[in-house]
């Protein structure tokens, strides 16, 4: 167990105020930039945040018996208990957060074999699919990502797709504790920002694609993709000792290059080193024989579309960086029924719908534009390139996020859809009206016919009730999710259960109902 100097020494701090030979046992206390989850004999690094300066809190801290006291500033005169802290003076806090914390707690992830997924679309999909190999192998697994953190079967929803470094690297050692020995974690491009990935080290490393997201956060493209190279470059400590890579993407190229013979490529399109030409995307599934360096790989999934054929080649690519057989890696790709709210089909109880509703976490222009790709092309491989029946997408743009995307993504769903509603997401604390303008002028630009509704639940709806057979109804944006952030607060909400609402009462008119008020 490291005592106070070897953590001031570690993270480069000036360290006064007390005995700095004092040991800190990551089993009894704890290292955070939360200042009500000090325990007495943890470490308080004081962040400052978006909304808050973590030096305002250096007093409750104290009080709530911090050892410790980690930030950039001086220390204050006032502080109560001054011969009884340790003040730990460094340049930077949040560097220093994940440095101490990793310290803490023994660096448990260089006792796992753990992957890193990072990229603008598929890092969801593409974890559970990993997470599914390292199942089929008889390996006890961790995996942390946007929908939640599991350990073996232990599971709690996701707040972030990638939480603070000192909950992740906790995280990490109580797998470890339990007997887990592989992981996977999605790493998204604010968390390598803002060095909460730090001092993580990956037995292996993907990059799935970049397209536009997060802009209101790095500004550019350009910002955007070096903070995703932070995976594989080595400023978060070390570099993988694999790394997967999309060639596919027009910075696939530019980041194999980085990475050099570590690196393993998979595409559709490029050549690569595990790719297809083989294949069949239909409504059914993905089916295909995926060719590698290491042997054939025979994919038979229940996911739908082209995208989910890149997120299994990712998972493919991984699993043969971790030295997994291919028969391994085929049952752990085949046996997995898919992700909550990435393209799920949404059914009513008793089933027998005359239409297909699908809801998608797709938020960004490209995942939007994949999916209704997705759908087009399933109708036309059911059809025998004859599409039966019209797209109808509900969708809406988060509030206080990327203004950019939005009439980006009204003209993508105008362009591939025949009716598009355009509706709230997460409005959170802008004007639902005012998103809807930014999004309605993509939809004019194409022309065809589009709605504006604020009310979500009004929307799906309209949506349903009005398709007639045959007819593809996609609900976009928000996925799994299970609440809306309006301008009022936070409600429960659930595209999945709208839809099944609306379904089972549009089942009801078709059996000689009364339309429901309210519905």
């Amino acid at each position: 167990m490291p005592t106070l100097r070897d953590i001031a020494d570690y993270i480069d701090a000036q360290g006064n105020g007390a005995n700095l030979d004092a040991v800190v046992d990551a089993s009894s206390s704890i290292v955070t930039h939360d200042s009500r989850r000090v325990m007495p004999g943890g470490i308080f690094v004081a962040v400052t945040g978006a909304h808050a300066d973590g030096n305002q809190f250096v007093g409750e801290a104290a009080k709530r018996g911090a050892i410790a006291i980690v930030s950039e500033k001086a220390r204050p005169a006032d502080l109560s208990g001054a011969n009884s802290i340790a003040w730990l003076r460094v340049a930077d806090a949040r560097r220093a957060l994940a440095k101490a914390a990793a310290l803490v707690h023994g660096h448990p992830s260089r006792k796992l074999a753990l992957v890193g997924l990072t990229g603008t679309n598929g890092k969801t999909t593409t974890a559970h699919l990993i997470e599914s190999i390292f199942k089929a192998a008889g390996k006890k697994s961790a995996m942390m990502g946007t929908i939640n953190y599991r350990i073996g079967e232990e599971q709690v929803d996701a707040d972030f797709t990638t939480p603070e470094a000192s909950e992740l690297q906790d995280f990490l050692r109580r797998a470890v504790a339990v007997g887990v020995t592989h992981a996977v974690m999605e790493v998204s491009s604010i968390a390598l920002d803002m060095h909460r990935a730090d001092e993580l080290e990956f037995a292996a490393a993907a990059f799935t694609n970049l397209t536009q997201d997060h802009l209101d956060f790095h500004n550019t493209m350009e910002s955007y993709f070096a903070a995703k190279q932070k995976l594989f470059d080595g400023r978060i400590g070390k570099r993988p000792a694999r790394s997967i890579i999309n060639l596919d993407d027009p910075r696939g190229a530019e980041l194999k290059a980085l990475c050099g013979e570590t690196a393993m490529t998979y595409a559709l399109d490029a050549k690569a080193d595990v790719t297809t030409d083989d294949r069949n995307f239909g409504l059914d599934g993905l089916h295909f024989v995926a060719r590698t360096p290491f042997g054939a790989v025979r994919i038979n999934s229940p996911l739908v579309g082209r995208p989910h054929a890149y997120n299994a080649l990712c998972a493919i690519g991984a699993g043969l960086a971790l030295g997994f057989d291919c028969e391994t890696i085929a049952r752990g790709v085949n046996q997995c029924p898919g992700v909550p709210g990435r393209f799920e089909r949404v059914i009513s109880n008793g089933n027998g719908e005359d239409i297909t509703v699908i809801v998608d976490y797709a938020h960004t222009p490209d995942a939007l534009t994949n999916t209704l790709r997705t759908v087009r092309d399933a109708q036309a491989a059911q059809n025998g390139c004859k599409p039966k029946g019209r797209v109808i997408t509900v969708f809406g743009c988060g509030g206080d996020r990327d203004r950019a995307k939005r009439p980006v993504m009204g003209e993508e769903a105008a362009r591939l859809s025949d009716f598009v509603i355009a509706t709230s997401d997460n409005p959170r604390s802008e004007d639902p009206l005012l998103i809807l303008n930014d999004i309605r002028v993509g939809l004019a630009r194409v022309g065809k016919n589009y709605d504006l509704m604020v009310d979500r639940r009004e929307a799906i709806f309209r949506a349903i009730m009005q398709a007639r057979p045959g007819d593809v109804i996609v609900i976009a944006g928000k996925g799994h999710e299970t609440y809306q952030i309006l301008p009022t607060g936070k409600i429960h909400f659930d595209d999945r259960e709208v839809a099944r609402e609306a379904l089972a009462e549009r089942k009801r008119l078709r059996n000689g109902g009364v339309r429901k008020n309210g519905a």
